[in-house]
């Protein structure tokens, strides 16, 4: 929680003069500041003042964004003069959640070494007592990167009606105003943010109200994005629901039939749905799966020169526009493949046989290697000998919860359920519950 450790404001300043530390040591020539990015959190303001204040101890300079997106800043920070960039945002979250989110210069998110090498050394400097700096806002950082959206979209919007759900977070100003001036007539809800109703029953992860509210406004498509956008959800004209495996699927065609899709590749994480995977290679294109995570999503991609990857949840990373998932961006991306074909967003989704899927939450005493619990394979292989081609077990730990996922993939409700719940009763007798 935004106030207290490990984002209270004396650890926050020792972040800081960590990434100060850092930025001496990996900046690129000429590069002496730092872009600070925030959603729109009541806490923002304050944790941006502290950070600021610990990096100028170190002689690093901050030039503060304002209300802008995460990807709005990993482009900032790939291509201006930039030492590093951080984001101030906890996503999907509840508003008393915040965090901070930092990127190198080519705009990546730090690989696992070095931002476990900045924790140990904000540990060590929590020593120094907090301070804060002022920092105004320079709305020229954000219309670079409104600028770069618009490039990237070829043709207009002209006679298209769009809602759009920015879930009273990063988007609220920027989603709607890069549609208008693409030509596009705008509805807008989750607009109107608080510092407290980030994400309050609006944004991706409530789409049910976007989809009510497309139906009702005999728009052309809604896009709903979570609190720092860098997500989006779609919904068809009929009020049908587009998640990222429905726009990995649409995109991949798309790119496919124009040349477009290097090695005729397409990367997912391993919660995409079979369906998904089995639909594109009907088409001729393999779905390469990486662990869950985005940051995983984009080191595939890179090392493949994949063009197009994501999460069923709605990160979607276009290599050769973004370093990391952007939900304005897949926006312009879905529309652009509406304008360009002339067709519906249900047309365009259409296609995809979405497997059963049931996810199976186990409480867990310890966490023991799943390549010691014998019983627990013998559940899983016999479970995947029963599904056949038909059907998919993925059985892992939360990163930061004691549970084990259990989740099956298979042709009917009934036979996932049967066969989830019979891995996590097994799970629950080995590791207790």
């Amino acid at each position: 929680m935004a106030g207290e450790y490990p984002l209270d404001p004396t650890t926050v300043h020792a972040a800081g003069m960590a990434l100060g530390n850092w930025c001496a040591q990996h900046a690129k020539p000429g590069a002496a500041s730092v872009a600070i990015g925030m959603d729109t959190r009541e806490s923002g303001g304050w944790i941006a003042e502290h950070l600021a204040a610990g990096l100028a101890r170190q002689g690093v300079r901050s030039r503060l964004a304002g209300v802008i997106t995460t990807p709005g800043i990993a482009y900032l920070t790939q291509t201006g003069d930039f030492a590093a960039g951080v984001m101030i945002s906890a996503s999907h979250n509840p508003f008393q959640d915040n965090g901070i989110k930092m990127f190198g210069p080519g705009g990546y998110k730090l690989p696992d070494a070095e931002e476990l090498q900045i924790e140990k050394e904000i540990l060590d400097l929590r020593v120094t007592a907090p301070a804060a700096v002022i920092l105004s806002a320079e709305q020229e950082l954000d219309e670079r990167y409104m600028e770069h959206l618009i490039s990237t979209f070829r043709g207009t919007l002209a006679g298209r009606k769009i809602v759009v759900d920015c879930g009273n977070g990063a988007a609220c100003r920027l989603g709607p105003d890069l549609l208008r001036r693409l030509g596009a007539k705008v509805v807008t809800m989750g607009c109107e943010p608080d510092g407290r109703n980030i994400n309050l029953d609006c944004g991706a992860l409530h789409v049910e109200n976007l989809a009510k509210r497309v139906a009702a406004e005999n728009a052309d498509a809604g896009f709903a994005f979570d609190g720092d956008a860098d997500r989006c959800i779609a919904v068809g004209a009929s009020g049908r629901i587009v998640d990222g495996d429905a726009v990995l699927l649409m995109v991949g065609r798309y790119l496919k039939s124009h040349g477009e899709l290097p090695g005729n590749v397409v990367v997912a994480t391993v919660m995409s749905n079979l369906g998904l995977e089995k639909t594109l290679a009907a088409e001729g294109v393999q779905l390469v799966r990486t662990a869950v995570g985005d940051k995983y999503v984009l080191e595939e991609m890179v090392r493949r020169g994949a063009a197009v990857g994501g999460e069923q949840s709605g990160h979607v990373i276009f290599l050769k526009q973004a370093t990391t998932g952007d939900g304005l961006l897949t926006c312009l991306r879905v529309l652009e493949v509406m304008v360009e074909t002339g067709s519906s967003l249900d047309h365009l989704a259409g296609g995809l046989e979405v497997y059963p899927q049931t996810l199976v939450n186990v409480r867990v005493k310890e966490r023991r290697p799943l390549s010691e619990l014998v019983a627990v394979n013998r559940a899983i292989r016999d479970a995947e000998a029963a599904l056949g081609g038909d059907g998919r077990v993925l059985v892992r730990f939360s990163g930061t919860e004691p549970l084990a996922r259990v989740m099956v993939e298979g042709p009917t409700i009934e036979s996932v359920s049967s066969h989830a719940n019979l891995i996590a009763g097994v799970i629950r007798a080995e590791l207790g519950g």
